[in-house]
């Protein structure tokens, strides 16, 4: 009986996160929603976060998102918007930088096997 409850329980893991694994890219929409009565100078921020966060320019949109952050006149919804669209470009570069690890470590393999034995 501890077995099957212990394959059930690994089953359910590898179930969430196969789910969490179908999620792509990143939601801006509560983001967007939360600024648009804001001042035009915030909303050029959060348009220039977004905009960086569509064309795949992560790094640039963490920048942006942290400068808006640090802006004094936020509401709790807006704060709460950065974090959350923060914590899913944060997620964007981790599995980019794990995909680039994975791509250097199979050509470097590929390369491994193409080069001839010396003898």
């Amino acid at each position: 009986m501890k077995k099957f409850a212990l394959v059930m329980a690994g089953v359910m893991a590898v179930s969430l996160a196969l789910a969490g694994c179908g999620k792509k890219g990143v939601n801006t929409s509560k983001l967007e929603s939360s600024f648009k009565s804001a001042e035009p100078a915030t909303q050029s921020d959060v348009n220039k976060a977004v905009s960086a966060i569509k064309a795949g320019n992560y790094s640039e949109a963490l920048t942006d998102l942290q400068r808006l952050a640090g802006k004094a006149k936020l509401t709790s919804e807006q704060q709460q918007a950065i974090k959350d669209v923060t914590a899913q470009v944060q997620e964007q570069l981790t599995a980019a930088a794990n995909k680039a690890a994975g791509d250097a470590q199979k050509a470097a393999g590929d390369l491994k096997k193409s080069l001839p034995l010396g003898k």
